[in-house]
C-alpha cells in the first residue's frame, strides 16, 4: 500500500507542471478593447516533496512551521519544487517561499496560522508590522495552489466594532478574553483566555502590527490558483510591486464585518490576469492600489485583466484606490457579478495618494443588492482605523499638490444593477478636474433614493443611452 500511494505521489508531481503551465490563458485576450501586455507564466520544476516527508503533522495540534519551512528550503536549494500538503490541519507560524516553489495543498487540507502572535514577529524590532502570514520577497515563480483552505485565524488579531455585531457575537468576542474600549464600542484582542502573551504595549499598538495573510513583494511570475483564502488578520491575497501574476478559480472569504478584510489587492502591480475567482469580505473586494512612485520597484498598476469573478459582500466589488498617486493604466474589467457588496464600482481617493488613470474599460458587469453606489467617483476618501475620530480630506499641501486624483480616460458599459440606493454619484474637488472624461454607456440602473448624485462644478460624467429607474415603478 505504501508503494502504491507514493507511486500516486510521485505521478501527481510530474503531471503538476503541465497543469501548471499549459493552461489556456491567451484566450481572455481575445477582443480586448486595449491592447494588455500578458503575464508569463510560472516555471517550476516536478520535483516534489509532501509534508509528512518533512516531518509534518497534520493534527491540528502540532506546530508545523519548522517542517513546512525546511521542506521549502531543502526544495529551493535543489532548484524548487512542489511542496504537497495533504489532508490534514497543519497548525504553523509565519512561513517565506522562495524561487521556483509551488505551495500545493490537497482538497481536505487546512493551513491554519497560529495564535501565538509572539512567533510572527520581524527580527527587525523597528519593523512596523509582523510577518505576513505568508511572504514572499524577490522572488520568482512562486505559487500556491490546490483544492484546500488557507486560514489566517484573523479573530486572534483584528478590533470588532460593536456597531457591526450582534449581541451574542459580541458574547462571543467577549468570552474570548480581550478588552473592551472606546465606552464599549470596539474590542481588541488583547489579554486573550487563550493565555499566549500579547506582543506590543497596548492594544491599539498591537492592532496596527497585524499583517496580511499573503503578502508577495516584488516578485516575478506568480500564480494562485483554486485555493481558499480567508479569515486574515488584515488583506488576503497582496501582491506589491510585482509583475506576471495569475490569479485563477480562487476564493477569498472571510466575516462581512471583518476590519481591513480585503480579498484581493493589487499594489503597484503590472501584466496581471484575475478571473473566474469568488470573493466575500468584509472590506474592499478586487482592488488596485498605487502608491508613491518608487525607482527601486514596480511603480503604478498596468496591463491588468479581470473577468469572471464573483463578488458577494464587500465595501466595494471592483476598486481603484484609494492609493492611485503612481498612476493606473490600461485595466479591463469585464463579465463579472456583484451581488451583495456596499458599492459596485468604486474609485475613490483623496489629496495626497491620488494619481492620474488612464484606459480603463469596464463593461458587462451585472449586479444585484447594492447597499449604496451601483458607480461612484470619491476624491475625498480619509483612510481612518479602526476607533479614529472623522477626518475630512485637506487642500493639498507641501508636495501633496502633485498627488491629487485624477480619475479620468474611464469607459463603462453594458451594466445591469438591480438594486442600489443610489445609480451613480461622482464628486470631485472644485477647481482641480479630478473626475473627467467618465463616460457610462448602454447601462440600466435600478435605484431606491437616487438616480444621478453628480456634482457637475466638480465632475464630468458623461451619460449615453443610460436608464435610471426607480424601484417603485419597476
Amino acid at each position: 500500500m505504501k508503494k502504491t500511494i507514493t507511486s500516486m505521489l510521485t505521478l501527481l508531481a510530474l503531471c503538476m507542471p503541465a497543469l501548471l503551465s499549459a493552461q489556456d490563458y491567451q484566450k481572455y485576450y481575445n477582443q480586448t478593447p486595449v491592447t494588455l501586455n500578458q503575464p508569463q507564466q510560472v516555471n517550476i520544476p516536478s520535483r516534489s516533496i509532501t509534508l509528512t516527508e518533512a516531518g509534518g503533522i497534520g493534527d491540528g495540534v502540532t506546530l508545523c512551521t519548522k517542517a513546512i519551512q525546511d521542506a521549502i528550503d531543502k526544495l529551493a536549494q535543489q532548484g524548487g519544487g512542489h511542496l504537497i500538503v495533504p489532508t490534514g490541519v497543519w497548525l504553523t507560524g509565519p512561513i517565506e517561499l522562495k524561487d521556483h516553489i509551488d505551495l500545493h495543498l490537497e482538497k481536505n487540507a487546512i493551513i491554519y496560522f497560529s495564535p501565538d502572535k509572539s512567533i510572527y514577529r520581524d527580527a527587525d524590532t523597528k519593523a512596523r508590522r509582523v510577518y505576513p502570514c505568508i511572504r514572499a520577497e524577490k522572488r520568482t515563480d512562486i505559487a500556491i495552489t490546490g483544492e484546500g483552505i488557507i486560514d489566517g485565524n484573523g479573530a486572534q488579531w483584528r478590533p470588532v466594532k460593536r456597531s457591526k455585531v450582534s449581541d451574542t457575537e459580541w458574547s462571543q468576542f467577549k468570552s474570548m478574553g480581550g478588552q473592551e474600549m472606546k465606552d464599549g464600542t470596539l474590542w481588541y484582542p488583547w489579554q486573550m483566555r487563550n493565555s499566549y502573551p500579547d506582543i506590543a504595549k497596548s492594544p491599539v499598538a498591537q492592532e496596527q502590527m497585524r499583517n496580511d495573510l499573503v503578502r508577495f513583494e516584488k516578485c516575478k511570475r506568480v500564480l494562485f490558483q483554486g485555493v481558499t483564502f480567508q479569515n486574515s488578520p488584515r488583506f488576503h491575497v497582496h501582491p506589491c510591486y510585482s509583475s506576471d501574476i495569475i490569479i485563477d478559480g480562487i476564493t477569498v472569504r472571510c466575516p462581512w464585518n471583518a476590519q481591513n478584510g480585503d480579498g484581493i489587492d493589487l499594489s503597484d502591480c503590472q501584466r496581471v490576469l484575475v478571473v473566474n475567482s469568488t470573493v466575500n469580505v468584509g472590506d474592499d473586494g478586487i482592488c488596485l492600489k498605487s502608491g508613491r512612485p518608487k525607482a527601486s520597484a514596480v511603480s503604478g498598476c498596468e496591463d491588468i485583466l479581470v473577468e469572471n469573478n464573483t463578488v458577494y459582500h464587500a465595501h466595494g466589488a471592483f476598486v481603484l484606490g484609494s492609493e492611485t498617486a503612481a498612476g493606473v493604466r490600461r485595466v479591463v474589467a469585464r463579465n463579472c457579478r456583484f451581488a451583495g457588496t456596499d458599492t459596485g464600482l468604486r474609485f475613490k481617493s483623496g489629496v495626497g495618494r491620488g494619481g492620474e488613470t488612464s484606459q480603463l474599460y469596464i463593461s458587462n458587469i451585472v449586479m444585484t443588492d447594492i447597499k449604496d453606489e451601483a458607480v461612484v467617483f470619491q476624491c475625498d476618501y480619509v483612510n481612518r482605523p479602526a476607533g479614529a475620530s472623522d477626518a475630512k480630506a485637506l487642500a493639498p499641501k507641501g508636495d501633496e499638490a502633485q498627488f491629487v486624483p485624477h480619475f479620468q480616460d474611464i469607459h463603462i458599459d453594458n451594466i445591469i444593477c438591480r438594486g442600489a440606493e443610489t445609480a451613480i454619484k461622482a464628486h470631485g474637488i472644485e477647481g482641480m478636474q479630478c473626475v473627467r472624461d467618465i463616460n457610462i454607456s448602454n447601462s440600466t440602473f435600478v435605484y431606491s433614493k437616487k438616480g444621478e448624485d453628480i456634482d457637475t462644478a466638480s465632475a464630468s460624467v458623461k451619460l449615453t443611452n443610460v436608464r435610471l429607474l426607480s424601484d417603485k415603478k419597476q
